[in-house]
């Protein structure tokens, strides 16, 4: 069964990281990204841009409205995702308790209808 973990953390704490803190961050997701592979369970991942560069289409009145940034306010902002093969929930589960994201946000487990 394929899972997609979504990477929910504060954009803002980035910028707040020393230099060492960052490095050892993006270490942890390589470390992460490899034990994924190497379990045959990474299908894709990817670090997304900003929220502030997002653009959202939204239906008005029928007409769809187009928004520059993200339509909700929210404290944690999608960053990233892994799309996963799992064998199981539990499985799909166990990977996002090791996701290094989890650490600083929220990791949302969804299966692939």
């Amino acid at each position: 069964m394929r899972y997609l973990l979504l990477l929910h953390v504060d954009e803002s704490g980035w910028s707040g990281l020393t230099p060492d803190e960052q490095s050892t961050a993006m270490t942890d997701y390589a470390a992460f990204g490899q034990a994924l592979q190497g379990s045959g369970g990474l299908v894709a991942n990817g670090r997304l841009t900003p929220s502030t560069a997002a653009t959202s289409i939204r239906t008005v009145g029928g007409n769809p409205v187009t928004m520059d940034g993200p339509f909700a306010e929210t404290k944690e902002q999608v960053a990233g995702f892994y799309l996963i093969e799992a064998a199981s929930r539990d499985a799909a589960l166990d990977w996002a308790r090791r996701c290094p994201a989890a650490m600083y946000g929220t990791v949302e487990v969804r299966e692939v209808a």
